[in-house]
């Protein structure tokens, strides 16, 4: 049975994680999360997606603990032998490396898993419930912890990944991690206020903003910069920048041919 509900309307993609009790998530989930986001890149129809889940408990309560470790070498595919980790990835670089800016709506708790899968994500909002960290050294994992000090800086990092500690959604909107915190009823209308907002900019700008800024994080400046430059040398010349210019100057909205 599919752990996710997938709609589409008005150029914006809303995924749906739903399994109970708490959203954990496991492999099946990953490879079916990773199928859906990589869906995306080809859709026209797709301008921007929301990352959400069903519920109050959790956005993603982590790995599922129940199907980890254990196990036969009979029973456990050669990949996961030989990489263990590997479907994790996969799914988080889906998300990472989908075409469209990717809005996490976190209802819940974000915890390990969850939270590498929020950061995965372009721009988090989250219900005033929301937490997050990596709990995973009080039940015997780690993980996460690269995700953690992309979104809290380093210090703060070592200290919730040592202690388990969760930080609540307020915290991370001080230190700039999340976009905005509002009451759980007003979640996903704010979520899809600002994927409104997304999807009426130039479906091109928006694809090559996203691989420009996924090329350059982390590079020198010298570097990234010349790399920003080759995409805006190429958006310059296509006929929906030069619509956008138009529209500009002619104070109206402008009309995407995708050319």
């Amino acid at each position: 049975m599919s752990s996710f509900e997938v709609t589409i309307a008005d150029g914006i993609a809303t995924v749906i994680f739903d399994r109970p009790p708490v959203n954990a998530i496991d492999g099946s989930s990953m490879a079916e999360l990773g199928e859906i986001f990589g869906s995306f890149n080809d859709r026209r129809d797709v301008r921007v997606a929301i990352f959400t889940a069903t519920g109050d408990r959790a956005f993603i309560a982590g790995v599922d603990l129940k199907t980890v470790g254990g196990g036969t070498r009979a029973d456990v595919p050669p990949t996961r032998i030989v990489d263990p980790g590997g479907g994790a990835r996969a799914a988080m670089w889906a998300i990472t490396d989908c075409s469209v800016p990717v809005i996490a709506a976190v209802n819940g708790p974000a915890i390990g898993a969850g939270l590498a899968f929020a950061a995965c994500c372009d721009m988090i909002v989250a219900s005033e419930t929301a937490t997050f960290g990596t709990a995973e050294i009080n039940v015997g994992l780690l993980g996460a912890s690269a995700h953690l000090s992309m979104m809290v800086g380093r210090y703060k990092a070592r200290e919730m990944f040592f202690t388990g500690e969760l930080l609540p959604a307020a915290e991370m909107y001080r230190v700039g991690a999340v976009r905005s915190v509002v009451p759980r009823d007003e979640l996903m209308e704010t979520a899809r206020e600002l994927a409104v907002t997304l999807a009426a900019k130039s479906p091109i700008a928006l694809r090559m903003a996203k691989a420009s800024m996924n090329q350059v994080e982390g590079l020198p400046l010298k570097e990234a910069y010349r790399i920003e430059q080759s995409y805006t040398d190429r958006l310059v010349l296509l006929d929906d920048a030069a619509e956008a210019r138009a529209a500009f100057f002619e104070k109206r909205d402008p009309e995407w041919n995708w050319r």
